[in-house]
Parts: structure tokens; C-alpha cells; sequence
């Protein structure tokens, strides 16, 4: 009896293991925790998670699920949009978009020639206050197309982000 409880654990312990380690880094918390230290970092307040916006992303990356091309939905929000292999997480996206910071001027609000740096300048849109994203596996590649949309949008020409 001992062995099969200490067996019970066991598995249980792994099958735990398991379900962390394929949500690590994709909860609400983790996309706001990516976002914010970026934003606190040019003194712009924390984004709050927003569910109205987080199922705008979720029913519009189901709609990319086949493909996963990263187009635009064309929808209220401001928009971020990436892709990748492996286990390509939310916080990786995030950060992807956030390495931008790189290319990105902000005395002269530009981004380096030939760079793009939108990306960035959408996650520390000060007005932005509100995010929502999803990730889903596509179904063509088994790559993972992550979204996320903002409210109110960002990246009005000829305005700074913060």
C-alpha cells in the first residue's frame, strides 16, 4: 500500500510539474508582469489586464489558428502580433517586441533607419492603460502566433509614447 501511494505522488507530482511548465509564462500575470517592467523602466504606470480586451485576442488568434500570418486585425485596439517555434511563450513575445527599445529615439521619436521599433512604442504607450492577449498553436506549422491588443490603441503619428 505504501508503494502505490508513494507511486500516486509521484505522478501526481510530475503530471503538476508538467502543467506548470506548459502554462510558465503565459498567464494574465506573466504578459503583465513583461509589459510593466518595461513601462516602469520610462516611467510609464502599470497596465491593468482587461478580460474584455484579452477575448478580443483570444477569438481573433483563433480566427489565425490555420495559418498564423501575422495580419492585422484591423480592430479598436492597439496591436502587437508575433509568432515562433518551440515553446514560444507570451513573456517570449513580449519581450521580442520590447527589444525594440534598441532601435527607438525617443528625443527625436524615431526609430533607427531601416529598424522597426512600433512594436516597443505600443507596450509603453502611456495611455494605453488596459491590455488583453492570447497564444494559440498553429495549426499548419505547430508554431504559436501570440496577440496582444491595447486600450485605448497607441502609435499616433507624431506623438511620443511617453
Amino acid at each position: 500500500m505504501a508503494s502505490f501511494k508513494l507511486q500516486f505522488a509521484l505522478i501526481c507530482f510530475i503530471t503538476l510539474g508538467i502543467f506548470h511548465i506548459t502554462h510558465a509564462q503565459n498567464s494574465p500575470q506573466d504578459y503583465l508582469d513583461a509589459h510593466n517592467k518595461a513601462r516602469a523602466q520610462v516611467g510609464v504606470g502599470n497596465l491593468v489586464w482587461s478580460e474584455k480586451v484579452a477575448a478580443y485576442a483570444r477569438n481573433y488568434a483563433n480566427q489565425r489558428r490555420g495559418d498564423c500570418n501575422l495580419v492585422h486585425s484591423g480592430g479598436p485596439y492597439g496591436e502587437n502580433l508575433a509568432k515562433g517555434s518551440g515553446d514560444f511563450t507570451g513573456t517570449a513575445a513580449v519581450n521580442l517586441w520590447v527589444g525594440e527599445k534598441a532601435s527607438y529615439n525617443h528625443n527625436s521619436n524615431t526609430c533607427a533607419r531601416g529598424a522597426v521599433c512600433g512594436h516597443y512604442t505600443q507596450v509603453v504607450w502611456r495611455k494605453s492603460v488596459q491590455v488583453g492577449c492570447a497564444r494559440v498553436q498553429c495549426a499548419n506549422n505547430g508554431w504559436w502566433f501570440v496577440i496582444c491588443n491595447y486600450n485605448p490603441p497607441g502609435n499616433y503619428v507624431g506623438q511620443s509614447p511617453y
